[in-house]
């Protein structure tokens, strides 16, 4: 693969902008390295030194999961960033191994062999790990405090970004390349229109999801406590309740709960425990039981799921593409959007490594990309939400009920097969398209069904209970 930290002849001269310091953003500046000596990121915020919390993303108090398939993404546009992440206080988390999973099928199991992986940590910290490496390069300038007011060009081709100060003063800072990773807040349809390009079509899914989240003391002892998660069923046809514990850094469990229209848990502190024992499962309210909260409950409610088919407009203008939230946000229970963005950033880089940032067509062959990335965590996530009560943007079809029961038999294959295991992670780690899931294998190991019996009860192990209990012990000694 090409070096991103080489300039290329062609790079001489050139400028890419990309609107958005998020992890996206970065990302995507990272995959421009070697493409363009000179790379400005557009960011309303200040962005803080170190993993501090920032305005411009009030949902880092929640649970993010970054999967196997975005990780590798990361680490091909930033090598050693997993090295980092896990100096700076992250926890690499073997899959299925270190899962305690409840499906709406049963329990997982959790295999011996590791089949993926995930990187635990909180976003703030996840963030700032990416930001450091990729403002490590001189050629990658942030420009703070200041807000993207509009794309400028013609319908055919963008040629660069007006921008607002801190001061007020509006400019036009030029470019060869733009990329716009300005998440759920994204304003490219009215950019776009500005210039005279068609509206892209788009759909949303809102099944009225809210978040609550709050942190605990974790036990001592729990440096390798496996992640928990209960999982809502979809086709219960009641509101879906679920609940993530996530170690992270410093020593914490950060703890998630959610709840679709009609359950949603509340910001009350006193609330927090009784609605996580209250899930199809009281595990996490168990576990969370015996431990020091670390402050309260926060709350958010910007979690519907939504695309925009930009790579179906006729009519794409050169040398500007959409990529991360601002493309398509997702359900966050799924835990996709970042993988998302990092597989889409490593697209870019990719499709431009050849003929640089300025070869014609550049910007439809990376929306194009951009799209197939998408495209199975949408599917999975809209997949599901369709069914809850209440839902907004669309009933499931037949051919929804029909994929959901197929994928249902999927899922309870998965906690009696280490075989499924490892094929349905594969689709839910982002690391082999959804198409796998119709392999003849596949579809002979789900007419088979599962090979052991369903689990009882959650499969932690008596250290781990001891582990929890002692910290009961503690707070009441």
């Amino acid at each position: 693969m090409t070096d991103p930290k080489r300039v290329s002849a062609d790079a001489r001269g050139r400028r890419a902008v990309v609107i958005g310091g998020g992890l996206a953003g970065m990302l995507a500046a990272a995959a421009l390295r070697g493409l363009a000596d000179d790379i400005r990121v557009i960011e309303s915020d200040a962005l803080p030194d170190g993993p501090l919390p920032r305005k411009g993303l009030p949902q880092a108090g929640h649970v993010h999961l970054l999967w196997s398939g975005g990780v590798r993404a990361a680490e091909s546009l930033l090598p050693g960033v997993t090295r980092r992440w896990l100096a700076a206080g992250a926890r690499r988390v073997p899959i299925p191994t270190g899962m305690v999973g409840l499906s709406p099928q049963g329990w997982f199991r959790r295999w011996r062999r590791e089949t993926h992986f995930l990187i635990a940590c909180s976003r703030d910290l996840l963030d700032a790990v990416v930001r450091e490496q990729v403002l490590e390069d001189r050629a990658v300038r942030v420009v703070e405090r200041t807000r993207a007011e509009g794309l400028v060009g013609t319908a055919t081709r963008v040629t660069g970004v007006r921008v607002r100060g801190e001061d007020g003063a509006v400019r036009v800072i030029e470019a060869d390349f733009v990329v716009d990773a300005s998440g759920r807040g994204s304003r490219t349809p009215r950019f776009l229109e500005e210039l005279g390009v068609a509206p892209a079509d788009g759909r949303t899914v809102d099944p009225g999801l809210v978040y609550a989240s709050r942190l605990f003391r974790a036990p001592a002892g729990a440096d390798t406590f496996p992640v928990v998660s209960v999982q809502a069923d979809a086709r219960a046809s009641r509101p879906g309740r679920s609940a993530v514990i996530l170690p992270v850094e410093g020593g914490r469990w950060l703890v998630t709960a959610s709840g679709t229209r009609g359950g949603e848990p509340t910001e009350r502190a006193e609330d927090f425990e009784d609605f996580n024992r209250g899930l199809r499962h009281p595990v996490v309210g168990e576990l969370i039981s015996h431990l020091e909260p670390l402050g309260g409950v926060t709350i958010n409610r910007s979690t519907l799921n939504r695309r925009r088919f930009f790579e179906r407009v006729r009519d794409w203008p050169e040398r500007f593409v959409v990529i991360g939230d601002a493309a398509a946000t997702f359900n966050p229970v799924y835990g996709h959007g970042m993988s998302v963005a990092a597989q889409s950033a490593l697209a870019l880089r990719e499709h431009a490594a050849d003929g640089g940032v300025t070869a014609p067509r550049l910007a439809r062959r990376v929306q194009g990309a951009v799209a197939r990335r998408v495209s199975a965590a949408w599917d999975l996530a809209v997949g599901q939400d369709v069914f809850y009560p209440g839902v907004r943007g669309g009933s499931p079809s037949r051919t929804d009920r029909v994929a959901a029961r197929y994928v249902d038999r999927l899922i309870k294959t998965s906690t009696g097969s280490f075989v499924m295991t490892k094929e349905f992670t594969d689709v839910t780690s982002l690391e082999a398209p959804l198409r796998t899931l119709v392999k003849p294998r596949v579809l002979l190991a789900a007419a088979l069904g599962p090979r052991q019996e369903p689990l009882g009860a959650p499969p932690l192990t008596e250290e781990e209970f001891a582990v929890v209990a002692g910290a009961g012990r503690g707070a009441r000694g």
